[in-house]
């Protein structure tokens, strides 16, 4: 069942509230909205043409960095958001899908084990769109200016020139977030997002503590279950 926040809520995520005029006005969710599911929000993005090389990163950086209680936010498409969100709930984490549709659609379709199980895991799905709205061509950047202003940072992983992944980044940087890149092979067409990042200033990350020491946290902080 859908439910509603609204801006003037005080339960609405604070980060999400002070990007300003991006701000949705409402979102529309399922499952249990904890407010402190937003407090340690990590923006995990990458090509939907993910490379095994880059699968096996976002694998090895979520499972640890959801471990140790970051909110992983995605955009819930194929490639690099199915592989950040599968990470984490295999790993017992919460994650935050925000659609490109109406709250009322899973799109793509055929993840509907990874959608439950996002909610089985204690996540949300979240939607600025109400009932069966289609995903159209505008509504994916939409969609990543939400990611983006959830999050305090946000970790690329692979990315085209042309790609939804360099959006959600620019996003960030127009927030004031936190990039974080992972380096990739120079020929390669997922790499040139990330490389054209790296050269604009952003963190280069190597290992999940790169980004575990700007949220002051380590695999120590595991919350207990």
């Amino acid at each position: 069942m859908e439910q509603i926040i609204a801006i003037g809520n005080k339960k609405y995520p604070k980060l999400l509230k002070e990007i300003s005029n991006d701000a949705p006005k409402l979102l529309y969710y399922k499952g249990e909205w904890n407010e402190d599911i937003f407090e340690n929000c990590l923006a995990v993005v990458g090509s939907r043409h993910l490379t095994s090389y880059g699968k096996k990163i976002t694998e090895q950086f979520v499972t640890e960095i959801a471990a140790a209680g970051i909110t992983i936010v995605s955009g819930f498409m194929y490639g690099g958001d199915e592989a950040a969100h599968s990470a984490t709930v295999k790993i017992g984490g919460r994650t935050i899908a925000v659609m490109p549709c109406g709250i009322d659609i899973i799109h793509p379709e055929y993840q509907e084990k990874l959608y439950n199980e996002i909610l089985e895991k204690k996540g949300l799905i979240v939607s600025e769109y109400e009932g069966k709205l289609q995903p159209a061509l505008w509504t994916y950047p939409r969609r990543n200016r939400i990611v983006a202003g959830l999050s305090k940072a946000i970790l690329v992983v692979e990315a085209g020139l042309n790609s939804g992944s360099l959006i959600t980044a620019k996003y960030a940087k127009k927030y004031g977030r936190k990039i974080f890149a992972v380096p990739g092979q120079i020929t390669s067409e997922v790499s040139k997002g990330t490389i054209k990042l790296i050269k604009e200033g952003a963190e280069v990350a190597t290992e999940p503590k790169d980004i575990l020491k700007y949220y002051n946290l380590s695999l120590t902080n595991l919350p207990k279950t």
